[in-house]
């Protein structure tokens, strides 16, 4: 049995999806906000889930917000934490702290589109696919080992909010599969930095894409 903790900041629909997935042998051991009034406590609650508020604006800055966060999570001794909508820089020593053990989904295939607004950047880049990406996250934002990624067709009427409705629906889909090969221990970083997925079931280990005809369409 593993158990992780959640952090978000919002509604958390990813938090929402690993929870609907009812990963085997897992344990949401508590999903913690920086908001007091962020709607994902609510649906944890709701699911019989422990819940916890490290309200940001309490701290006069991120090194005391981030140590009081950390001491939160580590009061659960989560083998994994997961940032699930979490809108906060974390400080170096916070990130290293969870060093290969704190995992983040973001809006893009990266390494392309690190940071804010991912969909109207692709859009104007004029790339022909877009998507997610899960990785684990290390002090240099955005550029962790890659765990999954998930592609989805550009099509010639997208704009950003019918693009990014897309792509979410492809995070809510890579994000419980990481957690679960997290779970299962099928997740190694190699020397040479990269991850590996034992036995994944995609042609490229550590790639979910959708299918062929929806690419070419």
């Amino acid at each position: 049995m593993k158990s992780i903790v959640i952090l978000v900041s919002g509604r958390g629909s990813n938090m929402e999806a690993i929870v609907r997935a009812a990963i085997p042998n897992l344990r949401i051991a508590a999903v913690i906000s920086n908001r007091p009034h962020a709607q994902g406590l609510a649906f944890a609650a709701s699911h019989g889930i422990s819940t916890a508020v490290v309200d940001h604006t309490a701290y006069p800055d991120r090194t005391r917000f981030d140590a009081a966060l950390a001491a939160a999570i580590d009061l659960h001794q989560p083998d994994l934490v997961v940032l699930a909508g979490f809108m906060r820089v974390l400080t170096d020593d916070f990130v290293r702290h969870y060093t290969g053990r704190l995992i983040n989904i973001h809006p893009s295939l990266l390494p392309a589109f690190p940071g804010l607004h991912t969909h109207r950047r692709a859009l104007e880049a004029g790339v022909r696919v877009h998507g997610a990406t899960v990785h684990f996250v290390t002090p240099t934002l955005d550029c962790g080992p890659i765990i999954v990624q998930a592609v989805v067709p550009v099509r010639p009427d997208d704009d950003e909010a019918r693009l990014a409705a897309r792509v979410l629906e492809q995070e809510h889909r890579i994000y419980p599969q990481a957690v679960r090969w997290f779970v299962d221990g099928r997740v190694a970083i190699g020397a040479d930095g990269r991850v590996a997925i034992a036995n994944a079931h995609q042609a490229a280990a550590g790639w979910s894409v959708p299918p062929l005809e929806e690419v070419s369409g």
